[in-house]
């Protein structure tokens, strides 16, 4: 085989591979979502293509490693669960009292980890989407 067929031959198994590689980063990302993991990173350097996974946002390792308590922990898990949680039931879970849950709650607000939403008795606490 000449050099330039030889060429030509790994091109086209390389654009083949690269374009079965495309149509699979959709399933990456369902995958990721699925298992509750953030999107991949997709990145293309010099010819290269690299996937970056990343990992849980909210596993207690990493919480812990923010500087977060074991009760801010355990609401931030509770939240991950249940999709919200109020000052009354971060309260139950932890056994804190009425003005300890709120400088919690306000901590996990100010260090982005989650959103406070409603006003008053009504308001409730939401993880706050990652990359805002």
């Amino acid at each position: 085989m000449s050099g330039i067929a030889l060429y030509h031959s790994l091109k086209m198994k390389t654009v083949s591979l690269l374009e079965e590689w495309g149509t699979g980063t959709t399933r990456i990302i369902e995958l990721c979502k699925a298992q509750e993991l953030p999107e991949p990173e997709f990145t293309e350097q010099a010819g290269s293509f690299k996937v970056v996974f990343l990992k849980d946002p909210y596993a207690p390792e990493r919480l812990r490693a923010m500087g977060l308590n074991e009760r801010q922990i355990k609401a931030v898990l509770y939240v991950k669960e249940h999709g919200r949680i109020t000052n009354r039931e971060y309260r139950a879970l932890t056994a804190i009292s009425d003005e300890g849950a709120r400088l919690d709650l306000k901590q996990l607000v100010e260090k982005g980890i989650l959103e406070a939403r409603g006003g008053g008795r009504s308001t409730h606490y939401v993880l706050r989407s990652i990359g805002d």
